[in-house]
């Protein structure tokens, strides 16, 4: 086990290589060419933040966190503030227990967001790890609208080696949704994963949509364990963002999964989601491998975001 999260610790330091080249190097050079903690320094220490993707009101918490520490440990020095500021960020994106309930209770897992964010990569990457954990996993091609969405799943089914239910395209979604609780049932699945079309620029089908899958859902498997998880491609930065409070609107969103994050230097859109909404990024994606969407975990993350071991913090 050791062993597996060790790999993974070095898969996602080399995945935000390019986030820490511009926020992590920012402010160790920061760190190290202030001489004293003044307003020019945190002006300094915001920009980077600001410029990272964190987002102004996230920033600010940070900020107000780090001075608050600063002055109640009689810090002088810049080049002391790492381990603060680093626990200030920690802290702004704690949003309390983060619940896996569908790794041991019989679930429904209703996946949203829009074309593009590695939606269907992220759902079939998510059954190879549950169907690993040795969970029973049905998966639901419920983007009837998008040409190939169907085609595209039914290769990640076959990646995890789990059952897809699916039916034609341009099809009603309810009927493939209904057709997969039965066939999940039939199974003895634990887990039922549902994939559907995300279409923000028309948020009343959309809503529409989900309403219908929902009420299916409610009626047809009122035993199950919900869970919606909405996918963002965390090279969009703060558009990223701004999806997720869309998808907030139209369903309850109970969970994010981040994707794409070795490949931008806008790493901190991590930490804007967490503070300003409220929602636990429940995963993150570092690559293409199928054991390259892990378990979020705010600590590691920005340990690896300043490439700092947690052992350097002790």
């Amino acid at each position: 086990m050791a062993e597996k999260k060790g790999g993974f610790w070095s898969r996602l330091v080399h995945g935000l290589s390019k986030s820490r080249d511009t926020m992590g190097t920012s402010v160790d050079d920061a760190l190290s060419e202030f001489t004293s903690i003044d307003d020019d320094f945190y002006d300094e220490i915001e920009e980077i933040l600001v410029m990272g993707d964190v987002g102004i009101g996230a920033t600010t918490a940070i900020l107000n966190n780090l001075k608050q520490k600063v002055k109640e440990q009689h810090v002088r020095k810049p080049a002391q503030c790492k381990e603060l500021l680093l626990q200030s960020i920690k802290d702004e994106m704690n949003v309390g227990a983060t619940d896996y309930r569908f790794e041991h209770e019989k679930s429904v897992i209703l996946v949203v967001g829009v074309n593009g964010v590695g939606k269907t990569t992220s759902i079939g990457k998510l059954a190879g790890i549950l169907k690993n954990e040795g969970r029973k996993v049905v998966l639901a091609a419920a983007d009837t609208f998008r040409a190939a969405a169907g085609e595209q799943l039914d290769i990640w089914a076959k990646k995890a080696d789990v059952p897809m239910i699916s039916g034609q395209e341009g099809s009603d979604p309810g009927s493939v949704v209904y057709d997969a609780i039965a066939a999940a049932k039939a199974r003895g699945a634990d887990v039922l994963l549902i994939d559907t079309a995300g279409r923000l620029h028309n948020k009343k089908n959309l809503m529409a949509e989900l309403g219908k899958i929902n009420r299916i859902i409610d009626r047809e498997y009122p035993e199950a364990y919900r869970e919606t998880l909405v996918v963002l491609d965390g090279t969009t930065g703060q558009n990223a963002l701004a999806q997720a409070k869309e998808f907030k609107e139209v369903t309850n969103v109970t969970g994010i999964i981040l994707t794409k994050l070795d490949g931008t230097a806008k790493g901190g859109i991590a930490i804007a989601i967490h503070s300003q909404l409220g929602i636990p990024v429940k995963y993150i994606g570092v690559g293409e491998r199928i054991d390259d969407l892990q378990k979020f975990d705010a600590d590691q993350f920005v340990n690896a975001l300043f490439d700092v071991k947690a052992s350097d913090l002790q």
